[in-house]
């Protein structure tokens, strides 16, 4: 699964490269619809990070006029994600995102701007900093974030935005340690993303 991710990534990076040295031989650019006035579109992106904690991100999203959903797939690999959460977080535990999948309904605020509203099935494994012991949970996490669309060319583009994930009271018992995950997360993220059609 892990190759396969990063095989489409590759694959992602490849077409944009070649679409950005087509159309700099186009003119007249200035003459275009602006790349978020578009009446529809399918995009498919990746959090790049990821793949640099040996784990994976990939969601595929279909735009219609300032509304845009988006389906995605996440493996956090070695990525500590506790550190994000607000309250009761905790320095004896670390926590990582295991195969998860997630849907994101948006709406374009204004130009690059989108502001959206998210609903992921979480599957984290929590360790034990001390032991080593990890033990699974779940938790069903929903929020909300706003990111900024913009353009390198007319399909790649860099997506950096925050979000705010809430989710239920869960906890799990280690050797009489309690671990209770934390009810808000605060995260920045980037995606890379290619826009691979358009049309009015």
């Amino acid at each position: 699964m892990k190759s396969m991710m990063k095989l489409l990534f590759f694959l992602m990076v490849c077409f944009t490269v070649t679409q950005a040295q087509t159309n700099d031989t186009v003119s007249n650019k200035e003459t275009r619809r602006p790349k978020y006035n578009v009446q529809q579109a399918f995009e498919i992106e990746s959090l790049v990070p990821m793949f640099f904690f040996n784990g994976y991100h990939l969601a595929i999203g279909y735009r219609y006029e300032r509304f845009r959903i988006r389906f995605s797939v996440i493996n956090g690999g070695i990525y500590n994600a506790e550190p994000a959460g607000l309250g009761n977080s905790k320095d004896q535990f670390k926590r990582y995102y295991l195969t998860s999948p997630g849907v994101f309904a948006g709406y374009n605020i204004w130009k690059y701007w989108d502001f959206y509203a998210m609903l992921e099935l979480h599957d984290y494994s929590i360790e034990q900093r001390s032991t080593g012991i990890k033990k699974n949970l779940q938790s069903i996490d929903y929020g909300f974030g706003i990111g900024y669309q913009y353009f390198i060319g007319d399909y790649f583009y860099i997506q950096p935005a925050i979000h705010l994930y809430l989710r239920g009271n869960h906890s799990i018992n280690f050797n009489n340690e309690i671990y209770q995950i934390p009810r808000v997360d605060i995260s920045p993220v980037l995606r890379l993303g290619v826009r691979l059609w358009e049309g009015n």
